[in-house]
């Protein structure tokens, strides 16, 4: 079968299915009390993107917003916390990193059914596809670096000096992660996969030393990249559900996947790097691109390398799995959840491939 156009898949907004619909008059009332100079009337449609928290996209006649907020129905333990993601882009934007500015935060579910907040709409591009197609040379190298550099930056901010120093534990990152999308697989686990059992067993047993304690996104892509759209800078990094204080080098090598995603050309999984020729596209090697994020920070996560892959793929596939646990409960949000499947079994045995090199 042909690839799918990524962009065409995930760009944009849809109708909501009935149990994740607005009653955007009562919203609408909400946020003229709660929002400065909000004035209607108010349209909502649902993003077609993101897979967690259901995202929506509120117009009015003279200015756009966004909505995030909790999936109904019943949810994995510490999932889909709204609040703190409000939290950390209220401290960040403070301090002029690119994230959207936070307007209102809302807890009474009476208004949309769930928690909720709403933040300001940042015009610009998202790029669905690592290898940026449509692109030339020069502005995928201008993309990668500022993706490199946005996260360096957010990676040497101390956690106390922007009012997060209580954000969470820090320490003994890897290793609580671990142990929380362990249980989070076992809670959605649908068939067994042999992958999986070893890693869970493995895993433990081999976490790298950490990093001093920072912010950390916890899901950092560049499809959670806002970009402008006349230059190659990042105008809003999006996604904040994950956020927490641990193991910069845990959160960087996340987005290292990339280069080595299993590759599909269903709307199951996550686009790759694999197979591109990544002189030709200006895209740089992963050895090069850590190599910048190195020197623009002095961490290093080269030694054990391995052993956080190991870990990040562990990871995606355990919170894949999370997905499919919501398809089996009705909560899923994305039309292309159901196709997630496909994808935790080839994730675990890349981790595994991975655990056996280190």
């Amino acid at each position: 079968m042909p690839p799918i156009d990524r962009t065409q898949a995930f760009s944009g907004t849809k109708e909501s299915a009935p149990a994740l619909r607005l009653d955007v008059a009562r919203l609408e009332t909400y946020l003229s009390d709660h929002v400065q100079s909000f004035t209607g009337p108010l349209t909502a449609q649902q993003f077609k993107g993101g897979q967690s928290n259901p995202t929506y996209l509120l117009e009015t006649p003279a200015r756009k917003y966004v909505l995030r907020r909790k999936p109904p129905g019943k949810l994995l333990p510490s999932a889909h916390a709204v609040d703190r993601e409000y939290r950390v882009i209220g401290a960040l934007h403070a301090q002029g990193f690119p994230v959207a500015e936070p307007l209102c935060y809302c807890a009474d579910e009476s208004i949309t059914g769930t928690a909720f907040y709403v933040m300001s709409f940042a015009d610009g591009r998202v790029f669905w596809e690592p290898q940026m197609p449509g692109s030339d040379r020069d502005e995928r190298a201008a993309v990668y670096d500022a993706m490199n550099e946005t996260i360096a930056r957010l990676h040497r901010f101390d956690p106390g000096t922007i009012g997060l120093g209580d954000f969470g534990r820090g320490e003994n990152y890897v290793a609580r992660q671990v142990e929380r999308w362990s249980k989070q697989y076992r809670a959605s686990e649908t068939e067994q996969i042999d992958a999986m059992e070893r890693l869970i067993d493995w895993l433990p047993k081999h976490i790298p030393p950490a990093g001093p304690p920072r912010l950390v996104h916890g899901d950092y892509r560049i499809d959670n990249l806002i970009v402008t759209k006349s230059e190659s800078k990042v105008l809003a990094v999006l996604d904040w559900e994950l956020s927490t204080l641990g193991d910069p080098l845990a959160d960087f090598t996340y987005h290292l996947m990339a280069w080595h995603m299993p590759p599909t050309e269903s709307t199951a999984g996550t686009a790759t790097l694999l197979g591109h020729d990544l002189k030709a596209l200006g895209i740089p090697a992963m050895n090069d691109y850590v190599d910048a994020y190195v020197a623009r920070t002095g961490l290093d996560p080269r030694p054990h390398l391995p052993a956080y892959l190991a870990y990040n793929f562990f990871r995606i596939a355990a919170i894949l799995q999370g997905i499919i646990g919501r398809v089996r409960d009705g909560t899923a949000t994305s039309d292309f959840a159901p196709k997630k499947a496909e994808m935790i079994r080839p994730l675990a045995e890349t981790a595994w491939d991975f655990a056996r090199k280190y």
